[in-house]
C-alpha cells in the first residue's frame, strides 16, 4: 500500500492506495493544491473570487467549478435550504473575513435570513452568475466533493481524507474495508463517505464560530456541537452532517434515517441529552 500525508484545505490530508500506479499519489496531491488555489475565497485571483467579484454578470467557469456549483444547488434543495453556499457576507459579518489563522476580522451586523440559493446563484454550461450583493463560499462541500473525485484518480482500492472529509473506495488492505475513526470507535468503509461538521474547532475562544445558519444569517446556536455522518459519497456525508447539525438533536435522527448509513451526534456544552451514535 502507498500512502501520502500533506497539509491542504485548512487541515491535514491523507491519501492511501493499493496497487496504485507509480507517482499517482503525488499527482493527486498536486491536483488538490491546484483545486485549492482555484476554489479558495482568500485569494482575489482564484476562480471562485473572480466569480464573486463579477456578481451580477455571467462569468466563465471551469468544468470543475460548474460541477461543484451544481452540487451546491442540489445540496440546498435536498437539505431544505439548510446547506447554503451563499453565506460569505454572513461569514464576513461574523468576523470570518480572512484566513482563520490570522484571527477575527471586524464584526458587523448580520445580513439576516438568506434568500433561497437559486435566487442568488445560477449555473449554465461553462458559466455561472452570482446575484449582485451575494457571494459564495464553497467551504466544506468542496472537501467532500474533492475526496470523491480523488479516489477516481487514485484507483479502485483507495482512500482520501481531506481535512476530515473521507471517501473510501474498494476493500482496503484486508478485504473488509478501510478503517476510519467514527463515533469513538473504528468502522470499515467500502465505497462510502464520511464527514464531520462542528462548531468547536473553527472559532476564536468563546467568540462566534464559522458555521452560519441560513435561517438567521448568524452563527448556528443549536444544541449539537458536532455531527459525523456516513453516506454513499463524501459530498453527501458533508451535506448531511451540516444539515443535521442545524436541525438539532430532536429532528436530526429522523431526517438522517432515510439518507445516512450512520451518524454520531455530540451535544453542545450545557445542552440536554447524551452522545447518540447510530450505525447501520
Amino acid at each position: 500500500m502507498d500512502e501520502l500525508h500533506f497539509a491542504a484545505l485548512g487541515g491535514d490530508c491523507e491519501l492511501f492506495a493499493v496497487d496504485a500506479e507509480p507517482g499517482r499519489l503525488r499527482e493527486a496531491e498536486t491536483w488538490i493544491h491546484r483545486m485549492h488555489d482555484r476554489l479558495t475565497r482568500f485569494d482575489a485571483a482564484s476562480e471562485l473570487s473572480r466569480l464573486n467579484a463579477a456578481a451580477g454578470r455571467w462569468e466563465p467557469v471551469s468544468a470543475e467549478l460548474e460541477a461543484l456549483l451544481r452540487r451546491a444547488l442540489a445540496a440546498w434543495e435536498e437539505s431544505g435550504g439548510l446547506v447554503h453556499v451563499a453565506v460569505l457576507p454572513a461569514l464576513v459579518a461574523a468576523g470570518y473575513g480572512g484566513d482563520f489563522d490570522l484571527g477575527p476580522t471586524p464584526v458587523a451586523a448580520p445580513p439576516g435570513p438568506l434568500p433561497p440559493l437559486p435566487a442568488l446563484l445560477e449555473v449554465r454550461p461553462a458559466a455561472a452568475r452570482v446575484t449582485a450583493g451575494a457571494a459564495v463560499d464553497l467551504g466544506g462541500i468542496a472537501k467532500g466533493w474533492l475526496a470523491d473525485r480523488l479516489v477516481e484518480r487514485l484507483g479502485p482500492n483507495s482512500l482520501a481524507n481531506l481535512a476530515g472529509d473521507f471517501y473510501a473506495r474498494g476493500p482496503g488492505t484486508t478485504g473488509e474495508g478501510w478503517p476510519v475513526g467514527f463515533g469513538g470507535t473504528t468502522v470499515l468503509l467500502r465505497d462510502l463517505g464520511a464527514a464531520t461538521s462542528g462548531v468547536t474547532k473553527r472559532r476564536w475562544g468563546a467568540g462566534p464560530h464559522h458555521l452560519i445558519d441560513p435561517r438567521t444569517g448568524r452563527p448556528a446556536a443549536g444544541d449539537l456541537s458536532e455531527v459525523s455522518v456516513l453516506a454513499r459519497s463524501g459530498a453527501d456525508a458533508e451535506v448531511y452532517a451540516k444539515a443535521a447539525l442545524l436541525l438539532g438533536a430532536a429532528a436530526a435522527p429522523a431526517w438522517l434515517a432515510p439518507r445516512s448509513l450512520g451518524w454520531d451526534l455530540v451535544p453542545a456544552e450545557g445542552a440536554a441529552g447524551t452522545r447518540s451514535v447510530t450505525r447501520s
